[in-house]
């Protein structure tokens, strides 16, 4: 069980990290920005439900293994929850009227948490290596 619950964990800090620094840079940087910025909101909710799937399958496997890390991995899922269902939709509304001080100040918010994430996903897995 540890194994795969290690496993998982890598899945979504591999995952995270890939779509946060390169699929996304990418997308802004090959297409035009009335394109990319479609682009990354049809795909913002897959991303988010790829973490809460990977982050709440982790909790799981963690639960009888590994209380702290379950936690950990539980905060992610839910956290992502509140992006997912509250911040994302306040951003893109941000962006459709043109609020671009509402639309930093919401975005740096989201950018934070998947940097948190990612911080955590990490040291679950440095935490887990050293059970195995």
């Amino acid at each position: 069980m540890l194994e795969f619950a290690l496993l998982t964990t890598a899945l979504m800090f591999g995952g995270t990290v890939l779509y946060s620094f390169g699929f996304a840079a990418f997308v802004f940087n090959a297409l035009p920005a009335e394109a990319a910025g479609p682009l990354i909101r049809r795909a913002f909710p897959h991303f988010y439900l790829f973490v809460m799937a990977t982050a709440g399958a982790a909790t799981i496997l963690l639960i009888a293994r590994d209380s702290v890390s379950s936690a950990i991995m539980g905060i992610i899922a839910v956290t992502t929850v509140f992006a997912r269902q509250v911040l994302m939709p306040a951003i893109n509304s941000a962006t459709d009227t043109g609020d671009t001080r509402r639309f930093k100040r919401l975005h740096t918010l989201s950018v934070l948490i998947t940097l948190v994430h990612i911080g955590a996903a990490g040291f679950v897995i440095v935490r887990l290596a050293g059970l195995a």
